[in-house]
This record gives structure tokens, C-alpha cells and sequence, in this order.
């Protein structure tokens, strides 16, 4: 496809609106990382109505998001709520989502956190409420009305009891401001008279992708384009020593050889020509470093002595209650690396000329990404235009903006437009952040009656990067290349006392009380617990996979969970319901052990074989990041005892989100996340030898295959118009 330009000026110019950019805020980062390199997530969000809301002349409406659709759906999840709240068609708005050109500063999209963002009292929808009541109040000045006598159907305001009395939004305001700011008072429609929203209505983006015409980010073509290649490093830490430009001399594609510090690429006028040119171009590295070895590096991450210690609930006195119990029980888990293994390779299309600079990039976060691109140009950040453009689905931080800062580099060299598609084993090994790798212990004390009374629980994972943020370009691989340090773990031993609750990463486990500051914060009954994580430099790239460090923490505490009530000889789901405190978390555990028809029994199942098949089940809950979204899973499984291999052959999940905004949309996220949770839990794998990455491709990467043997997945969607909306997109 070819993309057409047009300038800001006309397209403000038809939505007849001005909208204005806005520059990120910092927030701190997670523990452990330097608060200099704090990863912007939540933005500089305007409170001005017009950097949201445009209404033509003709009473079309044009919206304004700073939340993208990564393929999850929320693109017409939010097409939804703009038209259940300003009581207009969805054939009749057009959504414009994540430019640094025209849209809100948002932060990053972060796949739970889109929903609860803009779906409940600010941001987004508040800005609908706020339009709905302002247009309101200027018919009841046009009509002699008062407002409560008013109704809108369709964009048009009418008196409820003289249907001739009536204006069109296009005839108060079409083509003019709004000139006010959000109201924080405005009242969103009740969810009981939504006809829009808390419905399953067609994905609006859904005939273009069926039928090949959507414009991914792999499809855009600007004039005057032309194709780069990166030669990436032969080893981790390897540097450029030399670059023989001469070897590619006489390459047909007009071939030219771009070298900025550790980062080589090459462009040419077709995409085979740069191709050809790479893998031809001599290019000398000095080595680097030797990689700990993959045989043993859980112990590298327990002996590691660069750490920062943290605890994140610690009632001291758990050696005394461990010390008294009647009982204990003790388990270790180990996690790998594991990779977000996009379908397709990432690309970006970079255009800089002179002093400006436009990027065509899947990142989620748009705002970040033009600032770190300035960083990498030499440029300001208004001088960069960042456009989101959907690429291969990611919840997390694969290629996107690794590919974005290759394409802007070689387009500034050429002078040209300059498209990069990562190859398959760049992608795998130089372009994405890998998920945390993780080791568990745990220990828990039983009283006479099985009871928990202690819980100890401590962590060690590694880390090394993250999202880019707005001032961090080294923090994924193509701007460490660059010159540009990551962001690395600030070393503490000794961890202090802490003070606020933050289950962010779900380190705390469900069942204990979560005690800090003189309150139980937490969604447990166990009151002596603690829980400390250590975090240690990684020698790879890391950053947020999708439910990151939250999978990691709850598959072991949930395994744990099954395990202690197999040693009590206790029912699985009974056991975990007597540890818990919150009603909503034991009602998804509820719902999903009625529709699995679970037989209420310890586990395993007696009279289970001790060689060929075997069945059996499991249960699992958590509410994700503390406080975003309930969800519990109920899973049978069936093992070969002979050869190993297991079988999930039925899925029941329970999920509780708050009001829900559109049930085919929640349905899909549980779906896929529950897909992907065992794909990661049954083989997905980082492996490296002493230099470099060997998990390059589809067969030396295990995932889920086409054509594999999937369970059946029901879900159960638990609606709670009074609640909060929360996310569900990692919950599953």
C-alpha cells in the first residue's frame, strides 16, 4: 500500500479541531532501577476536551487515543465507549490512535492497564462525559430548554416531550472548539442504560485484516523508500573493530554501508539487494564476554553478588512461627528466559530529512519512543513525528522500537525514507527483551489441623533494560549498540522495611495478609508472612513479557498452593477458599470449580496408574497486579508416565474485570492469554551457549505449533456494573 501524506493542518482542518502534543511525564520504575532512567508508563495526560474530541460540521465525530490496539481489540472496544457516551453510531466516529502529531499523551500501552485507563472516570471516557454534558447545555440554551428535559439520539439533542425541537451536534459546534477542560464531575452514563458498551458488536478493523487490506506497519510504503539490513554482532558484547566497506562494492542496489558505534547496517533499492549486501559486508569484531554457563545459571542467579534485596511484606515473625509449626512443607521453582516469539519479524520505516524526522513503529509507546529517537538522531523531540501502525501481536517489548531506532539511523545516513525488517534469528537473539528468569523458594508452616501459619517466600530473578522510556534508547538492543547505556540493577543488600503495599509484580501470594503500614492489604488470611526478592544484573536484555515477573511469581505460588493441600490431604479448592479473605477472588475460584464439576477430593486422584496415562487437575487464581482484574483457571491435564509428555485437554477460567465493556473482547483475551500461559508453561525456552543466542528460529524456539493438540477453553465472564473496570488482557 502506499501511504499518503497529508499535513496536520488539513486533517485538524477537516475534524475542525486543533489538537495539541503534549510531552511525557517520568515515573519512578520498579525497584531496583535507577530512577535517571524510569520508564515512562502513564504519561502527561491533557485535561484540555479538544485533545480528545473533534466534532465536524457535518456532526461525524473524530476521537483521539493514547492507548493502542496491539491486535487485542480495544481499538473498537474503544470506538464502543465513544459512542455509548456521546449517544452517536460507531459508523459515525473515527478513532485516531497513538501519533505524537495529533494525539494524547498516553504513556505506554500496556496490555492490563489500557482497560482501567480509559474506561472509568478519567482520560478518555471522562472526556466523552464531558462533551456529552457540554453539548447538552448548549441546546438547552439553543432550544429554551432546560438540560434534564433533553435526550440524544443518534447526535441529536431533542426535548423529550417536543420531538420538533431539535439540533444536530454538527449544528452547535461542527467545526469549532470546545475551549473547557475535562470535568472530573461529569456523570458517565449509568452502565444499566448502556446499549453500546457491555455488548459484543464486530471488530471495526476486522474486514480489512480479513482481507488483506489492513496497513500493518510491514506495509507501509512512502515515496522515494529504500530497504535496510542490520549486521548484528556475532557474540553478546561483541564490538566493531573494523568494517571493509569495499566488500560490497559493486553490489547492484546502490548499496550503502552505514556504521554509528557498534551498529552496522546496510541499504540498497530492494529489500533482497540489502539482504545480499549484509550477509556479504566484512565487518572484524573484537569478542565478547563469555556467558554464564546455561547448565547452571539458576545458581549464578542465587550467588550472584550484585544484587538489591527488597522486601515487599515482612511481619517478622516467621522463623518463630516456621520454628513452632507442626508441620513445614518446602518447594523450588525455576523459570527461564522465554521470549515474546512474535510471528513476524518487527519492522519500522524511518523518514529523516534534515532536521525532522517521521517513524512508522508497533511500538506502545509513541511519546517515549520520539523522545529516545531525538536522543538517537541528535534532534528534539518535537522535532520528531512518531505514528503507531499495528505490527505482529506483542504484549510487551519485542523488536518494535529496536527496528524503529535501526530505520531512523540508516534513513538519516541516506538521506532517504529507509525501511528495516528484522530478520528471524535478529529478531530472537538482537532485537527483543527477554522475560525474567526466576528462582522460588518457599516454605510454609502447618499447624495440628493443616492449617497455614507461616509463609515464607524469596526470589531471585535477573534484569538488565527495559522499555526505553523517555531517556533510556540502551535499554533494548539497537540503542545499547548505539553507545547508550541500559538500565541496570543499582546493588543493596539488606533490605529495608517496606512501606507501602505494592503487589505490582504479584511477588506477595495470594493467601498471606499482605500487612504493611498497620493493614492488611492483601487477599489472604496468613498473617505471618514474608516475602523477599532479589534482583541481579542479567547478562541478555530483559524487559516486560507479557504478565511480567506476575506469570513467574503466580505459577509458583499456585503450584505450591496445589502442593501443600496434596501433603494435608486437603481439596484443592476448598484449602485455597479457607486461606482467603477477598469475596471476589474466592468467587472466580467458585464459578470455575462449578463449571468444571469439580469433585470435591484431595489430590491426586487414587487409583491413578503408575505407568501409561494418567489424569488429573489443577487450580489456580490471582488478582492480577494486586488489584486489576480476578481471574482463576481450572485445568485437566492428562501426563504419559512413559514418555513425558502432557496434555491440557480442558480450560475452564473465571474472570472478574468490573463492568464489562464487550464480552467477545474479554472472551478472546482469556482465550489467548490461557494459550500463550501454556505454551510458556509446557516449552518455551531462552538457550544460549558461551558467546551467543541459539534459540534462533521455530525449532530451536518451542512454542505451541500449528496444528497441535489445544484444550477446549470455556470462560466464565463475571460482570460487576458497580465495580471498577480493571484490565484482563495478562490476567489468564
Amino acid at each position: 500500500m502506499t501511504f499518503e501524506e497529508f499535513s496536520r493542518r488539513q486533517f485538524l482542518k477537516g475534524s475542525g479541531a486543533l489538537v495539541v502534543a503534549f510531552t511525557m511525564a517520568e515515573l519512578a520504575d520498579k525497584l531496583g532501577i535507577a530512577p535517571e532512567t524510569a520508564s515512562a508508563q502513564g504519561g502527561n495526560t491533557p485535561q484540555t476536551l479538544d485533545s480528545w474530541i473533534a466534532i465536524g460540521a457535518d456532526g461525524d465525530v473524530t476521537v483521539y487515543t493514547g492507548r493502542a490496539d496491539m491486535g487485542q481489540g480495544t481499538y473498537t472496544v474503544q470506538y464502543q465507549l465513544a459512542a455509548e457516551e456521546l449517544s452517536v453510531p460507531i459508523s459515525r466516529i473515527r478513532l485516531v490512535e497513538c501519533d505524537t502529531a495529533m494525539t494524547p499523551d498516553q504513556g505506554t500501552s500496556s496490555g492490563s492497564q489500557c482497560h482501567p485507563v480509559n474506561f472509568n472516570h478519567e482520560n478518555l471516557a471522562q472526556a466523552c462525559a464531558t462533551a456529552r454534558e457540554a453539548l447538552v447545555a448548549m441546546a438547552a440554551t439553543k432550544l429554551g430548554a432546560s438540560a434534564n428535559d433533553l435526550n440524544v439520539v443518534d447526535g441529536v439533542v431533542s426535548h423529550k416531550s417536543d420531538a420538533s425541537k431539535k439540533v444536530s451536534y454538527g449544528e452547535l459546534i461542527g467545526g469549532k472548539r470546545f475551549d473547557i477542560t475535562i470535568k472530573k464531575d461529569a456523570k458517565r452514563k449509568p452502565v444499566q442504560s448502556w446499549t453500546v458498551l457491555g455488548r459484543s458488536v464486530g471488530r471495526v478493523d476486522m474486514p480489512a485484516l480479513a482481507t488483506g487490506r489492513f496497513e500493518h506497519v510491514h506495509n507501509v510504503r512512502v515515496p522515494g523508500m529504500v530497504h535496510g539490513r542490520m549486521v548484528r554482532p556475532p557474540s553478546i558484547g561483541a564490538t566493531v573493530a573494523s568494517v571493509d566497506e569495499s566488500s560490497v562494492a559493486g553490489m547492484p542496489g546502490n548499496v550503502k554501508v552505514v556504521v554509528k558505534k557498534n551498529l552496522v547496517g546496510v541499504v540498497a533499492d530492494k529489500p533482497w539487494q540489502a539482504l545480499q549486501a549484509a550477509e556479504k559486508l566484512k565487518v572484524t569484531w573484537n569478542p565478547g564476554t563469555t556467558l554464564p554457563r546455561q547448565s547452571d545459571f539458576y545458581t549464578y542467579l542465587r550467588t550472584h553478588p550484585g544484587r538489591r534485596d527488597a522486601y515487599s511484606v515482612n511481619s517478622k515473625d516467621v522463623e518463630a512461627k516456621l520454628q513452632g509449626a507442626t508441620q513445614r512443607v518446602k518447594a523450588t521453582y525455576l523459570h527461564p528466559y522465554q521470549m515474546h516469539g512474535s510471528l513476524g519479524s518487527s519492522c519500522a520505516v524511518a523518514d529523516v530529512r534534515g532536521s525532522n524526522a517521521t517513524v512508522w513503529s508497533s511500538t506502545q509507546a509513541v511519546y517515549p519512543l520520539r523522545s529516545t529517537t531525538a536522543m538517537v538522531l541528535g534532534l528534539q523531540p518535537q522535532q520528531v513525528r512518531v505514528i503507531y501502525a499495528r505490527g505482529s501481536g506483542c504484549y510487551g517489548l519485542n523488536g518494535s522500537d529496536a527496528a524503529a531506532y535501526d530505520a531512523a539511523v540508516l534513513s538519516q545516513a541516506a538521506g532517504k525514507p529507509v525501511r528495516v525488517q528484522l530478520t528471524r534469528k535478529d529478531e530472537m537473539a538482537w532485537g527483543e527483551n527477554y522475560g525474567l528468569p526466576f528462582v522460588v523458594d518457599q516454605q510454609v508452616g502447618l499447624d495440628a489441623q493443616g492449617n497455614i501459619v507461616a509463609w515464607d517466600y524469596e526470589t531471585w530473578s535477573a534484569t538488565l533494560g527495559n522499555r526505553p522510556g523517555n531517556n533510556a534508547p540502551g535499554n533494548v538492543a539497537s540503542g545499547l549498540l548505539l553507545g547508550f547505556p541500559p538500565q541496570a540493577v543499582q546493588p543493596r543488600t539488606g533490605a529495608p522495611d517496606p512501606q507501602n503495599f505494592d503487589n505490582g509484580s504479584n511477588a506477595v501470594p495470594a493467601y498471606v495478609a499482605g500487612r504493611v503500614g498497620g493493614k492488611n492489604n492483601g487477599t489472604g488470611t496468613v498473617a505471618s508472612e514474608r516475602v523477599l526478592t532479589h534482583t541481579v544484573p542479567s547478562p541478555f536484555l530483559t524487559g516486560p513479557l507479557r504478565s511480567p515477573a506476575r506469570l513467574q511469581n503466580a505459577f509458583a505460588q499456585e503450584c505450591f498452593m496445589d502442593e501443600v493441600a496434596a501433603h494435608v490431604k486437603a481439596d484443592p479448592v476448598q484449602y485455597r477458599l479457607k486461606h482467603l479473605s477477598d469475596p471476589r477472588l474466592k468467587d472466580v475460584i467458585t464459578d470455575a470449580a462449578r463449571q468444571f464439576n469439580w469433585d470435591t477430593r484431595p489430590s491426586p486422584k487414587a487409583g491413578n496408574p503408575r505407568t501409561g496415562i494418567a489424569t488429573g487437575r489443577g487450580m489456580a487464581c490471582v488478582l492480577y497486579e494486586g488489584d486489576n482484574g480476578y481471574v482463576a483457571l481450572a485445568a485437566e491435564v492428562e501426563v504419559n508416565q512413559d514418555s513425558g509428555v502432557v496434555r491440557a485437554k480442558r480450560l475452564v477460567v473465571a474472570q472478574d474485570v468490573g463492568p464489562i465493556s464487550s464480552p467477545d473482547g474479554l472472551r478472546n483475551q482469556l482465550e489467548g492469554g490461557a494459550l500463550q500461559g501454556l505454551s510458556r508453561a509446557l516449552g518455551e525456552e531462552v538457550t544460549w551457549d558461551d558467546q551467543k543466542i541459539t534459540s534462533v528460529d521455530w525449532a530451536t524456539y518451542k512454542t505451541l505449533y500449528v496444528g497441535s493438540n489445544v484444550p477446549a477453553i470455556e470462560s466464565i465472564l463475571i460482570d460487576r456494573p458497580e465495580s471498577e473496570a480493571m484490565g484482563a488482557g495478562e490476567t489468564a
